[in-house]
């Protein structure tokens, strides 16, 4: 699963594009929407019709096939969030979504689950009890360290494994330590040499 601190710290975007970048490389991947709270993908990706999503799954209103769509991308399905329901932590800590996760496991290569930031709300430390491990997202000058400490203890006391961290939004352009230190290493990756 990915999380972050905050909203708008780019966590449902990182967390899309890694799954589309595991399938383009063969896998099996699902991606699971589980912002059931706020969720920016169907605005984002522009989808024009009526979408089913995981509330209407955990609720018990529609069966997992109807709540699954397939992409343009192959073997890559994608669950949306759906509707937001009255009580989104229940939803996410109930017997169904432990059992979908444990099915899933053994038919995708990857379980890719976009959460709420974990700085807002508990239903992050609730989907990461059930996850192998956890990547955390962390925009550049958005959220101080102390915060960002905090949503990490958060997930400590989850006893999921903490993969790795994403810093996000970085100013290349800043003079500061990143952009020195990529330019240094990197230099204008990707230009043609000059002759």
């Amino acid at each position: 699963m990915l999380t972050s601190t905050t909203p708008g710290e780019g966590k449902s975007s990182i967390s899309f594009n890694l799954a589309v970048s595991l399938a383009e490389a063969g896998k099996k991947v699902i991606f699971i929407d589980a912002d059931l709270r706020k969720s920016v993908l169907v605005g984002r990706y522009k989808i024009n019709k009526s979408v089913k999503g995981l509330t209407h799954f955990l609720s018990g209103i529609n069966k997992f096939e109807e709540v699954m769509y397939g992409t343009n991308v192959e073997n890559f399905n994608v669950v949306f969030s759906g509707p937001v329901p009255p009580n989104p932590t229940e939803l996410l800590g109930n017997k169904v979504f432990k059992t979908l996760i444990k099915v899933l496991r053994d038919i995708y290569d990857y379980v890719i689950i976009d959460t709420p930031p974990i700085g807002s709300v508990i239903d992050s430390a609730i989907v990461a009890q059930e996850c192998d491990g956890t990547v955390y997202v962390v925009s550049s000058d958005a959220v101080s360290h102390q915060y960002a400490q905090k949503g990490m203890e958060q997930l400590r006391k989850t006893n999921c494994r903490i993969l790795g961290a994403v810093l996000n939004k970085v100013d290349m352009n800043d003079n500061r330590y990143y952009g020195k230190y990529y330019g240094k290493y990197y230099g204008n990756y990707g230009e043609q040499p000059e002759e």
